[in-house]
């Protein structure tokens, strides 16, 4: 009972001080902060130390972001072989690059050896190539070798993402000869779930999970018991199709194997998940036309990536504009039109990315396709008509009572069928026919949905007064 006290004692206090780093909102803490900043000033380095040793490397990615420029590279500077490395996969790519840029090549050479090799790639890949080499160049041939052979592999596919140290056997080794190899190799993982079967060419032949081992008696040959790998990834496969395979079939880890079916590393699922998310922010930012900013951009770069889009706006923009100039008699006859339109057209485009959004999404996860196309249409379709007729009731009774002229009343109710209508067919169309071309539809299905929306909003609600007020 003693014991257990003393060992309570001894461990509330690390607990403590990691709960202590964020505040209620979730954000780090700016006395903490205050207090990093103070050591960093100070340039004392047993406070800084004691203050981030016992930091998970997310905490202390969450610190860097949180951290003026100049503080955060004073605090690597600081820290010297003691900084935790790991925490630069869990910052934005800006930060991580100001960083390392203020680092000798010779200092992220012999960190990168003690990170597993997919965090080292990492860092890595965001490098310039020069710079790659000379850091290869410092570490030892096998490493060398296997972070080079990742490096090669396209960017964003299986083969970035995989961590080339993984546990292989021949097929004739026993189990216990098996057991014996893990307890006695000092340089497997750290964390593994699966043994790989390989033949002398490192061609997978299947897989053993461990669970398995410990329950199977030592004198059984690794043959007799290991499984079929269905679900081995190629090196070449996109990150998002690896992470729907994971999704789809409940891995934890896979075999990750080249064009000649030889294993070169294995995907396990920290690293998908940070998949996932990556490509879910990346969606969401192209949606709304910002691509690939982050946080910590500078003014000019962030500029310069909203730019583009802002210009397509500015074209349909003119568009839209124009329909409007067809009908600038009808306006000056009726000034009413001039307050009512853009309720129109704003509605229009509401409906339009409610459907594009879950269209775009659908296609993301493959839940739509050609076989299911036709009814996800008729299905939108119909909520579009029958939003529409809502909405035209409503909103044609408050615009014939607000300017007391039920053919007004009419004319936009009619209107707002037609444009939801529209955008319901514009919302599920445009992105199935972006995609059917091979162009992201989260990047482009926004501005064409809102310039369908708008031009025939417009030019249904002028067109209708033009007509029923017979405006010369």
């Amino acid at each position: 009972m003693e014991g257990q006290d003393r060992q309570t004692i001894d461990v509330a206090p690390a607990e403590e001080h990691h709960a202590d780093i964020y505040g209620e909102d979730g954000a780090v803490r700016a006395s903490f902060l205050a207090q990093i900043g103070a050591a960093i000033a100070d340039r004392d380095t047993i406070t800084l130390k004691r203050e981030v040793d016992d930091l998970h490397q997310s905490e202390l990615g969450d610190v860097l972001e949180a951290l003026h420029p100049e503080q955060r590279r004073a605090l690597v500077e600081l820290l010297g072989s003691d900084f935790d490395f790991s925490s630069l996969t869990e910052v934005d790519e800006a930060i991580r690059l100001d960083i390392v840029d203020n680092l000798p090549n010779a200092q992220i050479a012999q960190a990168v050896q003690e990170l597993d090799s997919d965090d080292a790639v990492y860092i890595l890949e965001d490098l310039e190539k020069e710079d790659q080499d000379e850091i290869l160049s410092q570490l030892p041939f096998t490493e060398r070798i296997r972070l080079r052979r990742a490096l090669d592999y396209p960017e964003e596919t299986a083969g970035r993402r995989m961590q080339t140290e993984f546990v292989a056997v021949p097929p004739f080794w026993t189990i216990g000869q098996t057991i014996d190899y893990m307890r006695e190799d000092k340089n497997l993982p750290d964390r593994f779930s699966q043994i790989f079967v390989i033949d002398p060419s490192f061609k997978l032949l299947g897989a053993i999970d461990l669970d398995q081992i410990l329950r199977t008696k030592r004198a059984v040959k690794v043959e007799e018991i290991m499984h079929e790998t269905l679900h081995a990834i190629p090196a070449t496969m996109d990150q998002e199709e690896a992470a729907r395979e994971f999704e789809q079939y409940n891995l934890l880890s896979a075999a990750v194997v080249d064009e000649n079916g030889r294993l070169v590393g294995v995907l396990t699922i920290d690293d998908v998940v940070d998949v996932i998310q990556e490509e879910a922010e990346e969606d969401l930012l192209r949606m709304g036309g910002v691509g690939d900013e982050e946080l910590s951009d500078s003014v000019l770069a962030t500029s310069r990536s909203r730019v583009p889009w802002l210009l397509v706006n500015l074209g349909t923009a003119f568009l839209a504009a124009s329909v409007i100039g067809l009908f600038d008699r009808t306006i000056e006859h009726i000034v009413a039109l001039a307050v009512l339109m853009p309720i129109v057209a704003g509605m229009g485009g509401n409906a339009g990315s409610q459907t594009m959004t879950v269209t775009v999404r659908a296609l993301a996860t493959r839940d739509l396709d050609i076989y299911n196309a036709a009814r996800i249409i008729r299905r939108e379709l119909g909520v579009g008509f029958v939003n529409g007729v809502v909405f035209a009731v409503l909103i044609g009774m408050v615009a014939g009572f607000w300017f007391r002229d039920p053919n007004l009343g009419g004319i936009i109710a009619a209107a707002m069928i037609i444009n939801m209508f529209a955008a319901a067919l514009a919302g599920i169309l445009i992105p199935l026919v972006l995609d059917r071309f091979n162009i992201d539809p989260a990047v482009a299905s926004a501005v064409f949905v809102t310039t369908v929306t708008d031009c025939v909003g417009f030019f249904a609600f002028l067109g209708l007064a033009t007509w029923w007020f017979r405006v010369p």
